[in-house]
């Protein structure tokens, strides 16, 4: 048996144990990285070492960090607040703000994880107070980011465009991007129905400072029970963005009801009413940290783990309280989860076992059969990897029979792109490990088990349908 068939049979296997025992598959993948990278491909430990993902790791712990001394001294709750006062009470709405604010950003630029380790702490903070699916909302989050992924002006639609040129392939930016949108709405409009979405049309909050409009639809109050396909807040262990319960780990308790709406700000000062949105000087601060991660890793490019981290460091400083137990709710149990995988899947790269998968797809005779496997490789090998990565391999791989005319380059290549990224709704891509480190309002093991198997779902068919609609037709 070949290196990379090897390594392939040793991943299989990781898998199958870590469902049948309660062993992190984090852990089992750095035991399967070390042992395949030493024994089979004769890497050294150094180059073992250099595959774990330090800038995911950075990534996790940072924003994690960051949002549970948000959680902490109330500004979380202020936000879910202001956002119903925002929305006037209507629930149904927040899913599909946040879906479009993801959309926006990464459209005019911003890297998708940093979208979604910004916003998925304000969304789930609303899920939980106000008993909306977890999974919904998180679901969207993802899509959204996905949504706006291939612009122009952003970093994946400047990676496919790049490697086109390289090839002297002509490509069109606007299928690329249009492709992309419609493919992620109609997959968030598919999440939005199986989650519970329809159940919040005529559910609303109490709208903050104002009186609720109309007596027909259900009204909400701020920290009330569970909505329809929703689940109950979680105890207080698990209450922050990043709590300490993990995955692989149960809770073994019964779920404790929290109020946090009229809790005192660990900074002192009166207890915040459903109606007040006075903030305290840390809240304040908090809030223009937030706002400074937005701007410097929006704006100026800045790394989004590293600038978390500076500024839960001065807000530590500023406010012992606040920082109390704020360690203890990174989700390490997640960060080991992630970071092993990923480390792992760098060792498969290193010792090529992604593009030997690649190019024995690729010398398959009939070019439309090698279109939909490179779609699904992509779609398989982006769900636990860089999709940046992933695209920069995959799409050289596919010119051979591009050249021949065989299939559509517009067509191919939006198909690969879409394949490639609306997978990292899996918890194991950077963006699904953010929506696991976050979630509120849901235990956290059951998260990533209905996470896992949506981005299951999304690997086995969105390849299929990207296929059939953009490259055997022929049309593009």
């Amino acid at each position: 048996m070949s290196p990379e068939l090897i390594s392939i049979v040793v991943l299989v296997a990781m898998f199958i144990l870590a469902t049948i025992r309660p062993i992190n598959l984090g852990a089992l993948a750095l035991v399967g990285a070390f042992g395949v990278g030493t024994l089979v491909a004769d890497m050294s430990e150094d180059d073992i070492v250099g595959a774990f993902p330090g800038d995911l790791f950075v990534i996790l712990v940072g924003i994690t960090y960051l949002f549970a001394i948000a959680t902490n001294n109330g500004t979380i709750d202020w936000v879910v607040r202001a956002s119903i006062r925002a929305v006037r009470g209507r629930l149904v709405a927040i899913p599909i703000v946040m879906f479009c604010l993801a959309a926006l950003f990464t459209g005019i630029g911003a890297p998708a994880p940093a979208v979604a380790a910004i916003l998925a702490p304000i969304a789930f903070g609303f899920a939980h107070q106000h008993g909306i699916n977890a999974m919904l909302i998180g679901v969207l989050v993802a899509h959204g980011t996905n949504a706006g992924a291939y612009s122009p002006i952003s970093v994946l639609g400047g990676i496919v465009n790049g490697v086109l040129d390289n090839a002297r392939l002509e490509g069109n930016d606007g299928v690329l991007f249009l492709g992309s949108f419609l493919f992620n709405v109609v997959a968030g409009a598919i999440a939005f129905w199986i989650f519970g979405g329809m159940k919040l049309l005529h559910r609303r909050a109490e709208a903050v400072g104002a009186a609720p409009e109309g007596d027909a639809d259900e009204t909400v109050t701020p920290g009330g029970a569970g909505a329809a396909g929703g689940t109950a807040p979680t105890s207080g262990a698990d209450a922050g963005p990043a709590g300490s319960a993990g995955v692989g780990a149960g809770s073994g308790t019964a779920p404790a009801k929290e109020s946090t709406a009229t809790a005192a700000p660990p900074d002192g000062g009166a207890p915040a009413e459903p109606g007040d949105l006075r903030l305290t000087p840390h809240q304040i601060l908090t809030l223009t940290g937030i706002l400074a991660l937005c701007v410097t890793t929006l704006g100026f490019d800045l790394d989004v783990g590293f600038v978390a981290i500076t500024i839960a460091v001065i807000l530590a400083l500023t406010n012992v309280e606040a920082h109390k137990g704020a360690v203890q709710k990174i989700a390490w149990p997640t960060v080991l989860l992630i970071c092993g995988v990923v480390t792992y899947v760098g060792v498969l790269d290193e010792m090529g076992t992604i593009d030997y998968t690649g190019e024995s797809v690729a010398s398959i005779g009939a070019p439309l059969l090698a279109a939909l496997l490179i779609c699904y490789v992509g779609g398989i090998v982006s769900a636990f990897a860089s999709t940046v990565g992933i695209l920069g391999a995959l799409i050289p791989l596919a010119v051979p029979f591009l050249m021949e005319g065989s299939v559509g380059v517009v067509g191919m290549i939006t198909a690969l792109a879409v394949s490639s990224a609306i997978v990292d709704v899996s918890p194991f891509s950077t963006t699904g490990a953010l929506l696991v480190a976050n979630v509120r309002g849901m235990d956290r093991e059951v998260f990533y088990r209905k996470l896992l198997i949506y981005g299951a779902c999304m690997v086995v068919f969105a390849p299929l349908v990207c296929w059939l609609v953009l490259v055997a037709p022929g049309w593009l």
